[in-house]
């Protein structure tokens, strides 16, 4: 029943709209135009900084300097009942969702689904956001240069999110 109503919305959805176009005598077709074409702009302002931050990733991890932070923090994490192993993530998961799901899938073949590090992985991975990325996207679209609190807020929240993905896989297994 469940695929059945979902393959209903979005038809139902498309023909509601076009119902209430056609009743209000709008030019649905050139609205439609102009919908793209900002769109089209919105894609044009956000592209240079998903290049950079995309591009600062890869030297990131390539340089070596990854590694090198991860063995720095490694005891603090070990501290706060933060698996080490999970490092990796928990540095690219701020920038980038892809390479965390890849880092994510590396941590669990490698420990399994049902470890501690494995369940703590996935864990983390449904329990914080790609901060920088959705900050280059939002504040590039919005015109807002200076995210002044925005930031410090989004990483102390994916720090909580990280110490309470460990937390509950302890708890809870």
């Amino acid at each position: 029943i469940g695929r059945k109503v979902t393959s209903l919305v979005v038809p139902a959805i498309v023909l509601s709209v076009s119902l209430l176009a056609f009743h209000r005598k709008c030019d649905v077709y050139t609205s439609l135009c102009e919908g793209a074409s900002d769109g089209l702009k919105v894609i044009a302002r956000i592209f240079p900084a998903i290049v950079i931050l995309l591009s600062a990733i890869a030297v990131f991890r390539v340089s070596g300097a990854q590694d090198l932070l991860i063995r720095f923090i490694a005891p603090a994490l070990k501290a706060v009942g933060i698996p080490s192993e999970t490092a990796p993530l928990m540095l690219v998961r701020p920038f980038s969702g892809s390479a965390a799901l890849a880092v994510g899938s590396e941590i669990i073949s490698r420990y399994g689904a049902d470890s501690d590090i494995g369940r703590t992985a996935a864990v983390m991975l449904g329990s914080t956001e790609t901060t920088f990325y959705t900050m280059a996207v939002y504040l590039s679209a919005a015109k807002i240069r200076g995210p002044r609190f925005a930031l410090p807020a989004a990483l102390i929240g994916d720090l909580v999110g990280f110490i309470a993905a460990s937390a509950s896989v302890r708890l809870l297994y």
